[in-house]
């Protein structure tokens, strides 16, 4: 990994920064609205690689409580910008992100992506992940 990249928490003040990335690195355009949003609710997480000022990749999640359960982790999205792939960002991000879950308490984390995702499911097992020995399968509701 390049010596300059940077693994830390977002903040509100990352907004214009999370902008000017947009859809290059998230799957659509950033909503100031809705990065707020995120941003000030504390079971909402964003972690960030920065390469100087330049936001280059980014791991989001959620802890959640359930009556039976501690809490877990939930890691939603891991991205790094195509021209910094390949240098173990990816992992960076996804194992700062479970162990910031780890600090808040959480007792699992886990993720799930696409088969055909084989650079996802290199960067989830190089950050410590264990695949389940059962496959999911997902259910989608559209509204």
């Amino acid at each position: 990994m390049e010596d300059n990249i940077t693994i830390r928490l977002a903040t509100i003040d990352d907004l214009p920064a999370l902008e000017s990335v947009g859809d290059r690195l998230f799957d659509y355009p950033i909503k100031p609205n809705r990065t707020i949003e995120f941003l000030e609710d504390k079971r909402h997480h964003l972690v960030l690689a920065c390469s100087g000022e330049v936001v280059v990749g980014m791991a989001s999640g959620l802890h959640y409580v359930h009556p039976d359960k501690d809490p877990h982790l939930f890691v939603n999205e891991v991205s790094v910008l195509d021209e910094f792939q390949n240098k173990g960002i990816g992992r960076k991000l996804a194992s700062f992100l479970v162990e910031y879950g780890r600090k808040l308490g959480c007792k699992e984390a886990w993720v799930a992506t696409e088969k055909s995702n084989i650079a996802a499911q290199k960067a989830y097992l190089a950050a410590g992940g264990i695949p389940e020995k059962e496959p999911i399968v997902l259910i989608e509701f559209k509204y």
